[in-house]
């Protein structure tokens, strides 16, 4: 089995998803950006003229592309702002709030069934997520009903809802968890769970998927 099978369909398909191009650097613009500081805390034109000791007119113009800033009005734009220069120039990470969210009513998640796991895929509207959220149920009971380690990219988190499982990883000894318990653990080592209660145990897993 090569290392592509190794990893569960269902998160291999996610993170297939998650893949997109890459967006071009686009030059930054100052007189936007100051603007967005500025709306950002909630002032008025005046307000933050006022707070940077400059003129209204004088912001309006930087805001509006109509004039380069001398170094002198930058630092006062930062003093006002509270930053510092640079970070005049450094855009934010995340242009705009996306406002995503999905709901999954209990049992509508999507079903992905295998010989050890059942998946409940939870969040499936969304595309290009940075995480997969699902519920699974899990019906192995012995780490020799599993082809190997299940591994790959990025980190798990797990939190016990039923039952009770034995969390078996590469690096550590085996691990009973109940109801209420959780882990966090690096998804690249190898790692299997069963259920060792008399019903078959479920978790909430959520994985990483950049």
């Amino acid at each position: 089995m090569d290392e592509d099978q190794k990893t569960p369909s269902l998160i291999r398909l996610a993170r297939e998803g998650a893949e997109g191009a890459p967006e071009e650097a686009r030059p930054l613009d100052l007189g936007l950006r100051v603007r967005d500081l500025r709306k950002a805390r909630g002032w008025t034109l005046e307000q933050a003229a006022t707070q940077a000791g400059l003129a209204r007119s004088t912001l309006s113009k930087i805001e509006n592309g109509q004039m380069s800033p001398t170094y002198d009005a930058l630092k006062k734009l930062a003093v006002g702002l509270e930053i510092s220069v640079p970070q005049l120039f450094t855009p934010p990470k995340k242009a705009q709030i996306s406002g995503r969210m999905a709901v999954t009513k209990s049992g509508e998640g999507a079903a992905h069934p295998t010989a050890t796991y059942e998946h409940e895929m939870l969040a499936g509207a969304l595309t290009k997520k940075s995480m997969l959220p699902y519920r699974a149920t899990i019906r192995a009971r012995s780490f020799e009903e599993f082809d190997g380690w299940v591994r790959h990219d990025g980190e798990e988190f797990l939190y016990v809802l039923t039952g009770v499982i034995k969390l078996i990883t590469e690096f550590y000894e085996p691990v009973e968890m109940r109801r209420g318990d959780s882990a966090y653990y690096d998804a690249s080592m190898g790692h299997n769970v069963i259920s060792v209660s008399a019903e078959d145990a479920t978790i909430l897993w959520v994985t990483s998927l950049g």
